[in-house]
C-alpha cells in the first residue's frame, strides 16, 4: 500500500518552500524533500546503532550528490555518469556541515551520515540553501539526537532592497549574495560574496536574514512534533571533570610559563607536548588504562588555561592584545616566468600566489546544474603538509582546500575587470608555504599583490583577516588575526575580506550554538580596522597595478566583427583560421557575438592576424583604395582581388593615365596594383580604377571619368568614352567573379 506523505508549506519571499516526508527512503533515520519552484532536494539522515569507542571525535559525514538528470541532462564525462563530486558539490556539503555540526552534543561517538541528492533543478532557484534546510529537517524528524533545528536563507540586494532566496538571475543582478543559517536565538553560519558592501549594510542584512529563517524553524518544529521519531539515547564520551581538575592543578604553572616565554608555534608545541608526556607518565604510573583519559584531561586543561588568560588577563598565547595584528612583510615578482606573483607573510603564515593569464578558450567549462557554462577567473589553494611541519601523503585537494580557494576567489571576484576591459582568462594559485592560522585570508592578500604585479587593472586592492571569539557565560573577547591555537581552542572563525570601501566576502564558522548581532557588529568593526592596516602595508610594496604586462605575457587584441562574417574568418573546415594562426603564431578565439580575441606572445603577430581578419570581414565601400592581385585579364580589362574572395574589375580605360591599347601592356596575372572602388552595383559587382589612384581623384571624380563624363580640367578623351561604354557592358555580361 502506498504510504501517506505529509507536506509543510512555508511562504518565504516571493515563493513557497515545501517540506515533504513519509513517502521516500522509509528505512533511513529521517528523510525529507524540500521544494522551491521546480527545484527539489532530497536529504536522508541515518545514525549507527553503536558508538565508535576507538574514535576521539564525532564521526559526522555530510555529502551532496549532484545528479544531472535533475536538469534533464546527461553528464558530459567520458563514462556519461556522475564521477567524483565537483567543486560546487563539495562546497554545498561544506555549507551544510558547518551550521549542523556544532548542534550535536559533545561526546557523541555514534557515526551520523547525511546524504543529499538533487531530484529536480528548474534553472531558476539555487539548490544550496534548500539543502541546508533539508538536512536540518531530516535530522529533526529522525531518531538522531540533535539540538536543532536550523533555518537557512539566501539574501540578495537589488536597487537597495533585500530579496529573500533570489533566483539565479536576481543573484547576477545583486550586489550581495549572503547565505545565512541559524537557530531561533542566533546566527550560526555565514557565507557571503559582495560588491564592496559597507559594514552597516552587512549588519542590517544579517539581521534581516536571521528574522527570515524563523518561519523555516517553525515548520521544522511542527514536523518534529507531529511526525518525528523518538530520539535514541546514545552514550556520551567526555573527560572526567574531577580528573581534569587534578591535571589542571598539576600543569597550570608549567603551561603558564610555556605561554609566557617568547616562542614560535613549533617551540610552544614542543614545550606543551613535553609537559603532557611528563604528566601522563607521572600520574598514570603502571596503569595503561589511564593514559588515554589523562591525555584528554590534559587537552581540556590546556584549553581552559589559554581561554582564561584571554578572558581575564587579555593576553593571547603569543602575547598580543585582542586587536593586534601579527608582523607583516610582502614581496612581488619572485617568479621571473610567471605572469605575476605575490608573497604575503603574516606572523608564521605565508602564502605565495602566482598568476597566469590565458586566452578566452582557456576558461573553465562548467558542467553542473547551475546556469553558468564557463568561468574566466579561477582561484586555487594548496595546503601541503610541510606548511605545518608535517609529513602526509598527497591525495589531491581536500574539501578544506577547495573551500578556502572558493572563499579567496569570492573575495577577489568583485574587483576583477570585466572581459571587455581585460579580455584574459585569469588563474591564481595560492601555495601555502607556512601556516599558523588565517591562511585563506593570507591567500587573499597574496593574490591581490600577484594581480597587481601582473598588471591586471583591478578595481581596488583587497585584504582579508580572520577574527576569533573566546566566550563564557559572563564575558567574551573578539580576537583580530587569529592564529592556529586560537582557532582550535576558540569558539569562532570569522573571515572578512574587502577593500577600503566595503566587504567583498564573509565566512563564519562557530563551535557554539550561535552569536548575537552585537558580537557580529563588533567583529566587523575590528575586521575593518585590521584590513585597512593590512592594505596600507601591502601597498607600501606595490601601490597600484603595473601599467604594462610582463614581456613574456601573451598579448590579446580584441576586435568586433559582424556575426554573419564569422564563417568567413573560420573558412571551410577551419581552413582560414588555422592558416592565420600558423602563419602569425597566434591563438584566435571567436565568441558568438562576433568578438574576436587574438593572442600572441608578442604584439607583432597579433597585429598581422588582426589585419588579416579585418580584410576577411571588410565590406567594400566606394572610394576606398586597395592593393590587390590581378587574378584574370580580358581584352576589356583586368580582374583584381581586393579582399579575400572579393574581386572587382578595372576597365582598360582605367588602367593608366594614358590610353592603353592592350591590358597586358600594363598588367599581367599575379601582379599587385593599387586601385580605388568607383562603383558597386545592386548585384554587388565592383568597379575599380587604377587611374583614379594615379591622378589622385576623389571617388566622385573617378566615377565621372569612368562613365565617360568630361573632367573639369580637360577636354573629352575618346578612349575613355569608348572604353567606358564597351568595357562596362562586356564586363557586366561576361564577368564570372564578384566585381
Amino acid at each position: 500500500m502506498k504510504p501517506e506523505s505529509k507536506t509543510f508549506n512555508v511562504p518565504l519571499g516571493e515563493g513557497v518552500v515545501s517540506f515533504e516526508t513519509g513517502k521516500l527512503a522509509l528505512q533511513a533515520g529521517g528523510a525529507v524533500t524540500v521544494r522551491l519552484g521546480d527545484t527539489i532536494i532530497f536529504a536522508a539522515a541515518t545514525m549507527d546503532k553503536e558508538p565508535k569507542e576507538s574514535s576521539d571525535f564525532f564521526p559526522l559525514t555530510i555529502d551532496y550528490e549532484e545528479r544531472m538528470y535533475a536538469g534533464g541532462r546527461i553528464p558530459g564525462s567520458f563514462f556519461r555518469r556522475e564521477g567524483r563530486p565537483a567543486t560546487d558539490s563539495i562546497l554545498m556539503a561544506r555549507l551544510t556541515d558547518r551550521p549542523i555540526r556544532p548542534l550535536f552534543t559533545n561526546g557523541m561517538r555514534n557515526a551520523v551520515q547525511i546524504i543529499m541528492l538533487s531530484f529536480s533543478s528548474d534553472g531558476f532557484n539555487p539548490i544550496d540553501i534548500l539543502a541546508v534546510n533539508a538536512a536540518s529537517a531530516a535530522l529533526m524528524i529522525s531518531d538522531i539526537p540533535w539540538n536543532g533545528p536550523i533555518g537557512a536563507v539566501r539574501i540578495g540586494r537589488i536597487n537597495g532592497q533585500f530579496i529573500i532566496n533570489p533566483t539565479f538571475q536576481q543573484i547576477k543582478d545583486s550586489d550581495l549574495d549572503l547565505r545565512v543559517a541559524g537557530t531561533r536565538e542566533a546566527i550560526s553560519m555565514v557565507e557571503c560574496g559582495a560588491t564592496e558592501i559597507p559594514d552597516e549594510i552587512m549588519v542590517t542584512a544579517l539581521a534581516f536574514a536571521h528574522k527570515s529563517i524563523q518561519p523555516l524553524i517553525d515548520a521544522q518544529l511542527k514536523m518534529a512534533a507531529e511526525i518525528g521519531k523518538t530520539k535514541r539515547v546514545v552514550p556520551l564520551f567526555a573527560s572526567d571533570p574531577n580528573l581534569v581538575k587534578k591535571v589542571e592543578a598539576r600543569v597550570s604553572s608549567e603551561l603558564e610559563a610555556a605561554l609566557e616565554a617568547p616562542h614560535k608555534k613549533a617551540e610552544l608545541n614542543d614545550a606543551v607536548e613535553a609537559i603532557k608526556a611528563q604528566v601522563v607518565t607521572e600520574m598514570a604510573g603502571e596503569d595503561e588504562s589511564l593514559i588515554a583519559p589523562l591525555k584528554e584531561a590534559f587537552e581540556e586543561s590546556y584549553k581552559h588555561i589559554v581561554r582564561r588568560r584571554i578572558l581575564t588577563k587579555g593576553i593571547r598565547p603569543d602575547g598580543r592584545t585582542s586587536e593586534q595584528i601579527r608582523p607583516i612583510w610582502c614581496e612581488v615578482g619572485l617568479s621571473p616566468r610567471a605572469h605575476g606573483s605575490g608573497l604575503f607573510t603574516r606572523g608564521e603564515t605565508q602564502a605565495f600566489t602566482l598568476a597566469t593569464l590565458g586566452t578566452p578558450r582557456e576558461a573553465q567549462e562548467i558542467d553542473t546544474l547551475a546556469p553558468a557554462e564557463n568561468k574566466r577567473y579561477m582561484h586555487h589553494y594548496n595546503f601541503p603538509p610541510y606548511s605545518t611541519g608535517e609529513v602526509k601523503p598527497l591525495r589531491g585537494q581536500s574539501r578544506r582546500e577547495i573551500g578556502h580557494g572558493a572563499l579567496a576567489e569570492r573575495a577577489l571576484e568583485p574587483v576583477i575587470p570585466s572581459e571587455s576591459v581585460f579580455p584574459y582568462t585569469i588563474r591564481l594559485v595560492s601555495e601555502i608555504l607556512a601556516s599558523n592560522g588565517s591562511s585563506s585570508m593570507a591567500s587573499v592578500c597574496g593574490s591581490t599583490l600577484a594581480l597587481m604585479d601582473t598588471g591586471v587593472p583591478i578595481k581596488a586592492p583587497v585584504a582579508g583577516v580572520a577574527m576569533g571569539l573566546i566566550m563564557d557565560d559572563e564575558k567574551y573577547s573578539i580576537l583580530t588575526d587569529i592564529q592556529g591555537l586560537e582557532d582550535h581552542l576558540g569558539d569562532m572563525d570569522f573571515k572578512v575580506a574587502g577593500t577600503r570601501a566595503g566587504i567583498t566576502a564573509l565566512q563564519m564558522d562557530i563551535k557554539i550554538s550561535g552569536i548575537t548581532p552585537e558580537i557580529m557588529s563588533q567583529a566587523l568593526r575590528q575586521a575593518y580596522n585590521a584590513r585597512v592596516n593590512i592594505l596600507e602595508q601591502m601597498l607600501e610594496v606595490l601601490p597600484e597595478p603595473r601599467k604594462a604586462l610582463k614581456p613574456h605575457t601573451p598579448r590579446i587584441i580584441t576586435i568586433k566583427v559582424p556575426v554573419d562574417k564569422i564563417g568567413a574568418i573560420i573558412g571551410p573546415g577551419g581552413k582560414n583560421i588555422r592558416a592565420i594562426q600558423e602563419e602569425t603564431l597566434t591563438k584566435i578565439d571567436i565568441a558568438e557575438d562576433g568578438t574576436v580575441y587574438i593572442a600572441s606572445a608578442e604584439g607583432t603577430g597579433a597585429e598581422i592576424a588582426r589585419d588579416r581578419i579585418e580584410s576577411l570581414v571588410e565590406v567594400p565601400q566606394i572610394g576606398r583604395i586597395y592593393t590587390g592581385k590581378v587574378v584574370r585579364t580580358a581584352d576589356f580589362g583586368a580582374f583584381v582581388e581586393i579582399l579575400p574572395g572579393t574581386d572587382g574589375m578595372v576597365h582598360i580605360s582605367q588602367l593608366d593615365s594614358e590610353r592603353v591599347n592592350s591590358v597586358e601592356d600594363v598588367v599581367s596575372v599575379g601582379d599587385e596594383i593599387t586601385v580605388m572602388i568607383t562603383d558597386i552595383d545592386p548585384g554587388g559587382k565592383i568597379r575599380l580604377s587604377r587611374q583614379a589612384v594615379l591622378e589622385g581623384w576623389t571617388a566622385e571624380e573617378a566615377k565621372e571619368h569612368d562613365r565617360g563624363g568630361k573632367p573639369s580640367n580637360s577636354g573629352p578623351r575618346r578612349g575613355n568614352d569608348r572604353g567606358g561604354d564597351r568595357g562596362g557592358n562586356r564586363g557586366g555580361d561576361r564577368g564570372g567573379r564578384r566585381y
